[in-house]
């Protein structure tokens, strides 16, 4: 393909959003997602939620897609039940963004899940969450930092070969692997902080950071050019 390849961000919906005289609902995301998409070569379209039976339309219009952070994922969509500290259900949700992950695995299209998307690219294969940590959130609407260390020999590491210091916010991880994922990186308590696919299943990677509110490009620029070689 020749120019910038189109990635897609998925977005959520919230009811009171507020702008100028305005209070109505919004398909809202945090403008570091797309502002990180350009910086690293890409055109960002933004997805709003949607029926699940769009998800596959949707996809084959993309050159690339980013499930972006936010909520927990429902425990029911891996067979557990609800901790008192997961957050509240957001179920359209989850049901579109695990409807766009099945889409883009299907299609061999490169695949960003951060943070929650993570999450539920975990879920999505068949893997399962651990409800609460303690350590990766401290301030509520704060971004900590911590260090997190490649694993040598998976993609994240040829990306990112050092351990570094990434911009942080959640209080689930990923506990069982869903079927076929490797861990490619973990925080020095343990945690895994990246999971991916083996290159055979194509590029496919996810990240339990923030990488939209630090400066590194790499792994988006990864992204990128995944997108770009299709």
């Amino acid at each position: 393909m020749t120019g910038r390849p189109l990635i897609g961000v998925s977005t959520y919906l919230e009811a009171g959003a507020r702008w100028g005289a305005w209070e109505l609902e919004a398909a809202l995301l945090p403008a570091g997602y797309p502002r990180l998409v350009q910086r690293a070569g890409g055109l960002a379209a933004l997805l709003p939620p949607d029926a699940p039976e769009h998800a596959a339309a949707t996809v084959a219009r993309l050159d690339g897609l980013v499930i972006a952070g936010g909520p927990d994922v429902e425990p029911v969509r891996y067979g557990a039940e609800r901790d008192p500290r997961t957050g509240p259900p957001a179920r359209a949700r989850d049901a579109w963004e695990l409807a766009l992950v099945d889409a883009a695995l299907a299609a061999g299209l490169p695949l960003l899940g951060i943070c929650r998307g993570m999450q539920l690219l975990n879920v999505a294969l068949g893997g399962t969450l651990v409800q609460h940590i303690d350590g990766h959130a401290q301030v509520p609407g704060v971004f900590g930092r911590h260090e997190v260390k490649p694993v040598p020999g998976t993609r994240y590491a040829e990306t990112v070969p050092e351990e570094t210091s990434v911009p942080t916010f959640h209080h689930q991880a990923v506990d069982r692997l869903g079927a076929g994922l490797l861990a490619s990186a973990h925080a020095s308590d343990g945690t895994i902080e990246a999971v991916e696919l083996p290159a055979e299943r194509g590029w496919v990677l996810g990240v339990q950071w923030h990488p939209e509110m630090g400066e590194d490009l790499r792994v988006m620029a990864s992204l990128i050019t995944a997108a770009s070689a299709r």
